[in-house]
């Protein structure tokens, strides 16, 4: 028997402010003291609360929706939060209180509970937007390292069977309109513009209501995958191994062979594992920006695209495929991604396991220092792969190997449709 919802049927329209009734509370983004910045506030059970535009859980919102409308859910249900804290503490760090370091996540996300107790008891339904836990992982490839000698069972990071002790944290984005302005070099009017017209008009506040500053977008956000010691991410002292992964579906779940994806994640968790092992710590960042935040759709037609051409998959025509199609080369933008580095107290990485360039210059411009950048091992590279990672050394992408010239590209194929 489908649950009845107690709301009522009267739909409220928020898009515009109240010109009567208390103010929500302020958010003042970037503030050092928790209690002076405010807590973020997107519940849908007192609308008079709310000081953000959107709500929690990204596009899951979507299927909360669904579930109220089946009357599996009641619409006015508030999370029982006891015995949800982080099992980990991470932060406060000096970056947390420089409004321009991080704007694309709540810093105060995981403890939200705790510095914002006062409002909690008040009867505010303030929900974390980061949450902290521990973990075991196991991966073939890291079993075949510890066989073949490049991991070692210490029975602390990695566990006889090759089970690999993580601390993980999950975070949903929470945008600080004015920041993520800046950061792209457009105004704040601009932003919300796009942001409301590309969404089909999906939140009318963003152009109605300019006093709220703070937005949850509906787009998945980013897990972190931290092996060793927490403190030692933070200390400049220790070594330290990251690589921020974007998401790739078809390799990283399922082996496609078409890209370097799930062989580049796997040598990341190795090297972090090994910088670990040597008394500093490793951070594996993964992000939902699948097919470079242009789709699986999109990255599927893609591939027939590039498959079908005149001359098959070839590793000059790659880029060019890919544009064709979307209408740009990559959206994944990583202007925003330092800031979950800034949120870990990153000040230096030592091994950054990645060839990408953009995000280099957008971790080395945030203030993050990078010591060592390390590219993907040759034998990792899957045959059918060689058509992308030859195109992205000639693009500029990092290598320590050589690049080939316009003429060797041509003759780097893939195989066809099969």
């Amino acid at each position: 028997m489908p649950k009845q919802n107690s709301v009522s049927r009267h739909i409220v329209l928020t898009s515009h402010p109240s010109r009567s009734g208390p103010k929500p509370i302020a958010i003042n983004w970037g503030a050092a003291d928790p209690m002076q910045r405010g807590p973020v506030i997107a519940t849908l059970t007192k609308s008079a609360h709310r000081n953000v535009i959107g709500t929690h859980s990204g596009g899951y919102a979507v299927y909360r929706a669904l579930a109220v409308a089946s009357g599996s859910l009641q619409s006015d249900h508030i999370a029982d939060l006891t015995n949800t804290s982080p099992t980990e503490r991470i932060g406060p760090y000096p970056s947390w209180s420089v409004a321009d370091k991080i704007v694309s996540l709540d810093p105060y996300g995981a403890i939200a509970s705790e510095v914002f107790a006062s409002y909690y008891e008040q009867g505010y339904d303030i929900r974390p937007t980061i949450a902290i836990t521990k973990a075991h992982i196991n991966m073939p490839e890291l079993q075949e390292a510890i066989a073949k000698g490049r991991l070692q069972v210490d029975g602390k990071i990695m566990k006889p069977g090759g089970d690999l002790v993580v601390t993980k944290a999950a975070i949903e984005p929470v945008w600080y309109l004015p920041g993520l302005a800046k950061r792209f070099n457009i105004t704040e009017g601009e932003l919300r513009r796009a942001l409301f017209e590309q969404t089909g008009g999906m939140f009318p506040e963003l152009v109605t209501r300019s006093d709220l500053e703070v937005f949850l977008p509906p787009i998945g956000g980013l897990t972190v995958y931290i092996v060793g010691d927490l403190e030692a991410i933070a200390d400049p002292n220790k070594p330290l191994a990251v690589r921020v992964h974007d998401e790739c579906n078809g390799s990283d779940v399922f082996g496609s062979d078409i890209c370097t994806c799930r062989p580049y994640l796997v040598h990341g968790i190795e090297v972090c594992v090994q910088t670990a092992q040597e008394g500093g710590a490793g951070v594996i960042v993964y992000c939902r920006k699948e097919g470079r935040a242009l789709g699986e759709v999109t990255k599927f037609l893609v591939y027939n695209a590039r498959k079908r051409q005149e001359g098959g998959d070839r590793a000059d025509a790659y880029f060019e495929r890919t544009e064709c199609v979307a209408g740009v080369q990559d959206m994944r933008f990583q202007e925003l991604m330092p800031d979950v580095l800034h949120w870990l107290g990153i000040t230096r990485i030592d091994r950054m396991v990645s060839m990408s360039n953009m995000k280099f210059d957008a971790i080395t411009q945030s203030g993050i220092e990078i010591v060592e950048r390390i590219a993907i091992p040759d034998d990792l590279i899957p045959q059918d792969a060689r058509v992308e990672i030859e195109a992205k050394k000639a693009a500029g992408y990092f290598t320590t190997g050589d690049v080939l010239d316009a003429n060797s590209l041509a003759d780097v194929k893939g195989r066809g449709l099969e």
